[in-house]
């Protein structure tokens, strides 16, 4: 059995590892560095102890096996507040058992307490990740465009 919670200081080396996890992933697509920009872990701690970022961790018997991090965003477009879940993650062994859904489940339940009038998510390179977004889909998301970066020097 799978539990959703919000996640505290104590989560950070847990959403660490699956963040560093999801980058290794994603590192295949040529377009996500390999190594990630900063350490991870003291990014988790610094995003956690802070107010602008929300982390909730899935568990299977006290192991972290999902993360979902939610930024509180604003936007007039947007009507005022939204959520942006910025990284997404769920150990192999648990995907395909509706460890994402339960995350979005919950991240849903925090936009309706924040009062965000959405969510808003990045879906990683097509064709290659289009489970990714076949997933978003299913769950009501609709593809509005390309994502774009910059990244500093």
């Amino acid at each position: 059995m799978v539990t959703i919670r919000r996640a505290e200081m104590k989560d950070a080396p847990a959403i660490a590892r699956l963040v560093e996890a999801l980058l290794t992933e994603l590192s295949g697509d040529g377009l996500a560095p390999v190594a990630p920009v900063a350490p991870v872990a003291p990014v988790a701690r610094q995003l956690l102890a802070g107010q602008q970022v929300i982390g909730l961790l899935a568990e299977s018997d006290r192991r972290a096996v999902g993360v979902m991090m939610l930024n509180r965003c604003a936007a007039i477009y947007a009507g005022g507040g939204f959520g942006e879940i910025s990284e997404l993650y769920v150990d192999p062994a648990f995907r395909s058992r509706g460890v994402a859904a339960e995350l979005l489940g919950f991240a849903r339940e925090v936009a309706r307490r924040e009062g965000w009038t959405r969510l808003e998510a990045g879906a990683p390179a097509q064709p290659a990740w289009a489970r990714s977004l076949a997933f978003f889909e299913r769950e009501g998301f609709a593809e509005v465009g390309p994502r774009l970066r910059w990244v500093a020097a």
